[in-house]
């Protein structure tokens, strides 16, 4: 029995590990794929206070060897299910069983991907998910965000006041994005809609220098050269698993307080996974501490 199950082995989880260690509580981390989440990906970190410059791999790799130091147990499984018994949770994974007497789901979500070919081979060269992450490195140059939604919308606002030219490019001509943003992008003179066309195929070696446009209701194809790609068509959560002891929005992400509270005693979240305004390292890693902290309290009022 331990004190606290941790869900997950990104940035959230491994931070959450880290506070519920350090306040004396028994921790296991459980992780399904690869430990460090999205940023483990990210070819280089710029915005993360107090560390000027750090590839996302080397930062994913320290924060889990800081925890592994605490005396955290590790287990590469995936959490099926939870099972609310009251004053002890059981975690189901695809390889055992495991009781604690409270859960932190720290899952995260995904970046949905275009699907075109080359896309995995050009991230970090030319090909990126998070304009506020990788913008600087594109400073007066031209990019384009692919998406219609307010995250494409806010992504393509930012990226305009750093790049000399902005496409936004999106397979319809009405947006899902609030009216209000969209008219403030379209005002911007160094902002270019393309609209009714999708993204058929990215061109460059070793990095991207064009991609290829196709209209969706001709057919016809055009080639655009750009510095960078930045998709925003939306993330993927995977929290199915643990209806009916968390509440999901329409979206998928579930439904819980500044402080990882759930509508289950005992049964917290943090990180991406998490419904919320922003998704960015340094949310994650607050998200980590707000929701130990509040199983630090479950596991104090239950002795």
């Amino acid at each position: 029995m331990k004190d606290v199950i941790i869900i997950g082995g990104g940035p959230a989880g491994l931070t959450a590990a880290l506070y519920a260690s350090r306040s004396g509580l028994s921790v296991l981390l459980l992780e399904s794929d690869n430990v460090g989440g999205q940023i483990a990906s990210a070819p280089l970190v710029e915005n993360y206070p107090g560390t000027p410059q750090i590839s996302g791999m080397l930062f994913a790799d320290q924060l889990f060897e800081q925890v592994m130091g605490l005396g955290v147990a590790f287990e590469l499984e995936k959490a099926v299910e939870i099972i609310d018994n009251g004053s002890h949770k059981t975690v189901v994974t695809e390889d055992g069983r495991h009781d604690a007497r409270s859960v932190i789901i720290a899952t995260g979500a995904k970046h949905r991907h275009l699907g075109v070919a080359r896309e995995a081979e050009l991230v970090g060269r030319g090909i990126s998910y998070c304009a506020v992450c990788d913008g600087a490195f594109y400073k007066n140059k031209t990019v384009a965000v692919v998406g219609g939604g307010n995250s494409a919308i806010c992504e393509a606002l930012f990226l305009s006041s750093i790049c000399e030219k902005v496409y936004l490019i999106h397979r319809r001509s009405e947006f899902r994005a609030d009216v209000a943003i969209v008219n403030r992008l379209k005002s911007l003179p160094n902002v270019t809609f393309l609209t009714g066309c999708v993204v058929d195929a990215l061109e460059g070696a070793p990095s991207l220098h064009s991609i290829i446009l196709r209209s969706v209701e001709t057919h016809d194809v055009s080639t655009l050269e750009i510095d960078a790609l930045f998709v925003a068509i939306g993330h993927a959560p995977d929290n199915s698993a643990f209806v009916p002891h968390v509440t999901l929005d329409d979206e998928g992400y579930i439904i819980a307080a500044e402080d990882g509270t759930t509508n289950t005693s005992g049964i917290f979240v943090a990180g991406d996974c998490r419904k919320k305004a922003v998704r960015q390292l340094t949310t994650a890693v607050g998200d980590g501490a707000n929701a130990a902290t509040s199983a630090w309290g479950c596991n104090m009022n239950s002795l």
